[in-house]
């Protein structure tokens, strides 16, 4: 039997939607590669006497020279692609989930979706403006070297440490199962919700929960390094991992890896202060 023009409607609406997710994904990626890249051969070259910066540069290095706004601007924007690419994956779900919801209504999701999207991402836009305030902090004192990983080994301590007690704290288990159940959650909150407004609010509140969740995580970029590469795409696969069913095992399992290597640097550092 040929679909109706609704039914096409709607299939081309999934199409749609996961098209823009892998676009949007693969976008973040590049981005964030072609950034790494450009902050390793800066870093090189403002080793070379006489070589001036290049835009942005004390976002990466700002021993060389004083922040600007401009320089924050810059460090906000590669953290809100940063989160965009470390977190979509994991977000898909809910995503294509909040399109299938609107489908079996038989609304036309693709615009609403883009909305909810929208939604969850702002909330991680507001956490990378301040992971970008505290990037700056650590610039201006010296403790991040030109790769933003943490020069000083209590620093990067007692941020694993802290990550670690939050991986195993109640709230991180609340706003976790808010993530591993989004049909549930799309359910609680009034199932789909055409409007802009709505959707946009619905995909907030659960972008909220999913900051709850993983901010102890991002911070751990610092310990790391921000533009490692390796170190982003593991934090990429464990908040995968943790929005399984299973996650909680994931969870507990990084904070204690997590815990073991903060007492070790702690160690180190104070051993061997400076």
């Amino acid at each position: 039997m040929a679909d109706t023009p609704l039914e096409s409607l709607l299939r081309r609406d999934r199409v749609l939607v996961m098209a823009a997710i892998t676009a949007s994904a693969a976008l973040a990626w590049a981005y964030i590669l072609f950034l790494a890249h450009r902050m390793a051969a800066d870093a090189a070259m403002a080793a070379m006497p006489g070589m001036d910066a290049m835009p942005g540069m004390a976002a990466m290095a700002p021993a060389i020279q004083p922040w600007s706004l401009t320089d924050y601007i810059f460090t906000a924007v590669m953290w809100i692609v940063m989160m965009i690419g470390m977190m979509l994956p994991s977000a898909a779900p809910i995503i294509l989930l909040y399109a299938r919801v609107g489908r079996t209504a038989r609304q036309k999701p693709f615009a609403a979706t883009g909305w909810f999207a929208a939604g969850y991402f702002l909330a991680w836009t507001l956490f990378s403006c301040a992971a970008a305030l505290g990037q700056t902090a650590l610039s201006t004192l010296a403790l991040l070297t030109p790769m933003l990983k943490s020069t000083n080994d209590i620093l990067g301590g007692a941020v694993l440490v802290a990550a670690a007690l939050y991986q195993w704290s109640p709230l991180k288990t609340a706003c976790l199962s808010k993530c591993q159940a989004p049909l549930q959650f799309i359910q609680q909150h009034g199932g789909f919700r055409p409007g802009i407004g709505p959707s946009l609010l619905l995909g907030l509140r659960h972008g909220l929960y999913c900051v709850g969740c993983c901010w102890a995580l991002m911070l751990l970029l610092f310990v790391g390094g921000v533009m490692n590469i390796a170190w982003i795409a593991g934090l990429s696969v464990l908040v995968l991992l943790e929005k399984l069913r299973q996650g909680r095992i994931a969870a507990r399992l990084a904070g204690a890896i997590a815990l073991a290597g903060g007492l070790y640097l702690l160690q180190q550092g104070l051993l061997h202060p400076g």
